[in-house]
């Protein structure tokens, strides 16, 4: 259903014709970014991407409801009293993984009193409700409405425009579907607005399609040690969603998801995206710090995707900490306890993706390259990959992918490639597109190369059905076994490995056509520069005169 037409007020955009779910996010974000006032990004993003998910629950409360009424209708009920019944039961939601959304916290019951009750106290107790009736949301949504420095104005002028968008579908589409992409624009938004600080809870969308797409987390136990706003666990659902063909059937559900973030209100975010999406996560039952206290302390996962933060000097450091099979990091910097602690929570023929500054391949500080070449000895990196510059809109320093593995054997039944004492490099640094000014995104053709090198590498069955064999490509990838390490000095840095890529010997006849393009530019060029300097000469002329 369209959004239905209303006059836009002052600071509002009119939504009628917004028809798509691309329509409704770009108005609803520069509507929305228009009601900010004084607040800055980081406080405003806790309203917007909170009344967004409250505006989530009940519409799709909603849907299950009429969905309800149309089966008692076509069953025959007609007694209204007991149809009343049960179209409040609250079991009729929830065993179809609908959050209850008592009568308090419906959005067109709040929308009707807002003018004569106040805005904010309804929305805080609306919240209130909502985590009472629904134990997976306790803790999680923010009473941050009714508040002396909050504008009620503003608020309901927000609520106003939220209520133009009908969060029901787009065609055939659930609510989720569709709501759930406008929570990540708004997450992406926010992250752009919020500049560095964004990072903390946001890896931009193309990184995480990759770091998915290589290690093909079908099914199994997903953990991020690090989770931000739970994207990673997003995407590996959209990942088994995808590939239904390839998993008899399953889907998201089958994914156990584990995750631990540091930052309060981020792990609130965390918690709202996954429900959005309909994951039912272990985000733990409150934040904490990974390596202070870890939440999932006998956790043994088959797939780990993480970004951590780069490079922190300031982290919890016990020297005895078991994790620390590979050597003591150092104090000034947490890279090398990250990747232990991943290593700590694989399975047997667990696999991780880590998102790390460029700084880890190569860095010998505080034993580092020590801690490294233990890693590598014990068989652990399956894959480096460099990735482009400008990736991160938050941060300028170069970042690469450590892809780690447990066990590189043909694994019986997989059939996989025997890659004991390999590692392949992956130089990437040239893909990608810009998409404005300042960022770079993988294109979709970006991440197909990157993953399916890695699986014909591998031999995954993927790489089998597609036919894809692996074969070194002299400046973009290359395995190399544990001497040619050795001989470098462990280093993990693909360019020492791939090589250049041979230029491509072109025609006579293409050399001459470039040739005298690029002559023409430069007459043209001298004849620009001839015509300025007159046209300076007569205005100096002028002034001297």
């Amino acid at each position: 259903m369209p959004p239905r037409q209303k006059k836009a007020t002052a600071g509002q955009l009119e939504l009628s014709g917004a028809t798509s779910v691309k329509d409704i996010e770009a108005l609803l974000w520069k509507a929305a970014d228009k009601l900010r006032g004084s607040m800055d990004a980081s406080q405003y993003k806790d309203f917007v991407l909170a009344l967004i998910f409250l505006k989530y629950l009940s519409d799709a409360f909603e849907e299950r409801r009429r969905e309800l009424a149309e089966e008692l209708a076509a069953e025959g009920l007609t007694d209204e009293q007991q149809l009343k019944q049960f179209l409040e039961d609250k079991d009729e939601y929830t065993r179809v993984n609908v959050f209850w959304v008592p009568d308090a916290a419906r959005w067109d019951s709040i929308a009707a009193r807002a003018k004569s009750e106040g805005i904010g106290k309804l929305l805080d107790d609306a919240m209130d409700v909502l985590m009472r009736e629904n134990a997976a949301l306790i803790g999680v949504l923010p009473k941050i409405f009714n508040r002396d420095n909050v504008d009620q104005k503003r608020l309901s002028e927000l609520v106003d425009l939220l209520s133009d968008a009908r969060f029901i579908g787009d065609g055939e589409r659930r609510a989720q579907d569709v709501l759930g992409e406008v929570y990540e624009y708004f997450l992406d938004n926010f992250a752009r607005a919020e500049g560095k600080r964004g990072g903390e809870f946001y890896t931009p969308r193309s990184v995480v399609e990759l770091l998915v797409e290589v290690l093909e987390p079908y099914e199994g136990k997903v953990y991020d040690p690090a989770c931000g706003s739970g994207g990673m666990f997003v995407q590996a659902g959209k990942f088994v969603e995808a590939h239904s063909d390839m998993t008899d059937g399953r889907s998201k559900l089958d994914l156990s998801i584990y995750g631990q973030e540091l930052n309060e209100r981020t792990w609130r975010l965390g918690k709202m995206n996954l429900a959005i999406h309909g994951i039912d996560g272990n985000l733990a039952a409150r934040w904490g710090d990974t390596f202070a206290d870890d939440k999932h302390p006998d956790l043994k996962a088959d797939f780990v995707l993480a970004n951590p933060p780069f490079n922190i000097k300031d982290w919890h450091r016990v020297e005895s900490d078991p994790r620390w099979k590979y050597g003591v990091p150092p104090k000034n910097n947490a890279n090398y306890a990250w990747l232990q602690h991943i290593i700590s929570k694989l399975g047997e023929r667990g696999t991780a993706g880590v998102v790390l500054a460029n700084g880890s391949m190569s860095s010998q500080t505080g034993g580092e390259d020590d801690i490294r070449k233990a890693m590598v000895d014990a068989d652990l990196v399956a894959c480096m990959v460099a990735l482009p510059s400008q990736l991160f809109r938050t941060t300028q320093i170069p970042a690469c992918l450590w892809f780690l593995s447990k066990d590189k054997s043909p694994q019986g039944a997989q059939r996989l490639e025997d890659r004991r004492g390999e590692i392949l490099f992956i130089d990437a640094r040239d893909m990608g597109r810009m998409v404005d000014r300042t960022e770079r995104e993988l294109t979709a053709d970006d991440i197909a190369k990157i993953a399916g090198t890695y699986h014909a590498w591998r031999g995954t069955k993927s790489a089998r059905d597609a036919r894809l064999t692996y074969e070194d490509v002299a400046g973009f990838c290359a395995s190399a076994d544990l001497e040619a390490l050795r001989e470098n000095g462990y280093a993990l840095m693909p360019g020492r490995y791939v090589g250049a890529a041979e230029a491509e010997e072109e025609a006579p006849e293409v050399v001459m056509k470039r040739i005298k393009e690029l002559t023409d530019e430069l007459y043209d060029l001298f004849g620009q520069s001839d015509t300025l300097a007159k046209t300076v000469r007569e205005q100096l002329g002028r002034i001297g005169g």
